[in-house]
């Protein structure tokens, strides 16, 4: 199967099963990640924690396609963690987590977020993210010729970045939260995108 073939398009089973469901959580399971989509509006937004961590980040897979009428902006800080007790943590802008992994990450940390990220993203059958990490990497990779660099190119390309999407686009990334490699206790992921809300149960892994 063409690895260009993403994530994002497991989406379409995600919309079919929301058209019958409208604001309804659907929950499954893929190449080992746990996903939760949810469709308002035409806007689809797929969420699922990796098995990873780096740094001090806490990751999360996200993916969003725009089924809708309106073209609309999605960034980094639209995505929250909002943990039973304590107070909403915004995910952090991609600059500043790129800056941090290009500054203090080992090439084997950059590494190992790939790999988990790409497991996650290749081991399903979907559409092709039009804005989302293949087409990001592919241009970060061919700018530069050093391992160094190119480590520092893709770390680039996995974090979710804003992107303004019209009517039949969609992008994917990886979006960092700071809680010092902690797992997400329970608590909800909250998303504010197009005028909506859309919110996504979390359960405590510990």
């Amino acid at each position: 199967m063409d690895r260009s073939w993403r994530l994002l398009s497991v989406c379409a089973a995600a919309i079919l099963l929301a058209a019958t469901a409208t604001s309804q959580v659907i929950e499954f399971e893929s190449a080992g990640l746990k996903y939760q989509a949810l469709t308002k509006d035409g806007l689809t937004i797929m969420v699922a924690p990796l098995n990873a961590s780096v740094r001090d980040y806490t990751v999360v897979q996200v993916a969003v396609s725009n089924g809708g009428r309106n073209t609309l902006t999605l960034k980094p800080e639209d995505f929250t963690y909002l943990p039973d007790a304590g107070i909403e943590i915004p995910a952090l802008p991609a600059r500043t987590v790129v800056y941090s992994l290009i500054e203090r990450a080992s090439r084997s940390d950059v590494v190992k977020l790939v790999d988990v990220y790409e497991a996650g993203l290749y081991g399903n059958m979907q559409p092709r993210s039009t804005n989302g990490f293949d087409y990001r990497r592919q241009n970060a990779l061919t700018d530069f010729t050093s391992t160094r660099l190119k480590a520092a190119a893709t770390a680039s390309a996995v974090a979710f970045v804003q992107t303004r999407l019209a009517p039949g686009q969609s992008t994917d990334g990886a979006v960092f939260y700071a809680l010092r490699r902690k797992p997400f206790a329970s608590g909800v992921l909250r998303v504010r995108a197009g005028g909506s809300v859309f919110e996504f149960p979390v359960v405590s892994s510990n």
